[in-house]
């Protein structure tokens, strides 16, 4: 099938990389009760996206372990064990991304990640190396679902709209993207992006 869609487009986590505070967490908190807890009301994703939407992590942990001091230790280890959260690759998705450079196509990703979170997590991803440019939330202190984030991508990236297939594992973030020039495509599984992928001509 021919297509006029020409990019690609990824979100990063839960799409090319598993994401969890729990993969953490669940090594440093013995007690299945405590550690349920924990993340539903210390460290938990909603408190994270702060980071993800630019505020500075040492002013995160500050507040936060003089909230709960006794768990001052487990705040800190948030902070200089984070890549332990991310344990791998999303099944087959790097697959995609080294068969999409193999063609020639080119790649974008738009992530929502903390900015220091992000400049230690990045070097340990060669994968990344495929990719012409990477709008990071942090840095830009933008956020997804927000349209300026996507508005950004297009003239960074230089792409008109229309142009790009935007891949997402958030049906907010999907919608958004397709309000605001992206074709786009609710993740679920490496393999139903694969079929999308192959119906637009691009692998």
């Amino acid at each position: 099938m021919v297509s006029e869609i020409t990019s690609v487009v990824f979100d990063v986590g839960k799409v090319l990389v598993q994401w969890n505070l729990r993969h953490l967490f669940a090594k440093l908190i013995d007690d299945r009760n405590e550690l349920d807890w924990f993340l539903a009301n210390v460290v938990t994703p909603e408190w994270h996206f702060q980071h993800d939407a630019g505020r500075p992590l040492a002013e995160m942990l500050s507040e936060l372990k003089a909230e709960y001091p006794a768990y001052a230790a487990l705040i800190d280890a948030y902070a200089t064990r984070f890549n332990e959260t991310i344990p791998g690759p999303v099944p087959g998705s790097f697959e995609i991304v080294e068969e999409l450079a193999a063609h020639g196509v080119p790649l974008f990703a738009i992530t929502n990640f903390g900015a220091e979170f992000w400049a230690a997590f990045r070097p340990t991803q060669p994968i990344f190396d495929h990719f012409t440019d990477i709008i990071v939330s942090g840095v830009e202190k933008l956020v997804k679902p927000d349209p300026a984030i996507y508005q950004l991508a297009l003239s960074r990236f230089g792409l008109a709209e229309g142009e790009a297939i935007f891949i997402d594992d958030n049906l907010a973030n999907v919608e958004a993207a397709r309000a605001n020039g992206f074709h786009s495509h609710h993740f679920t599984d490496a393999g139903s992006l694969r079929s999308e992928l192959a119906i637009l001509g691009l692998l």
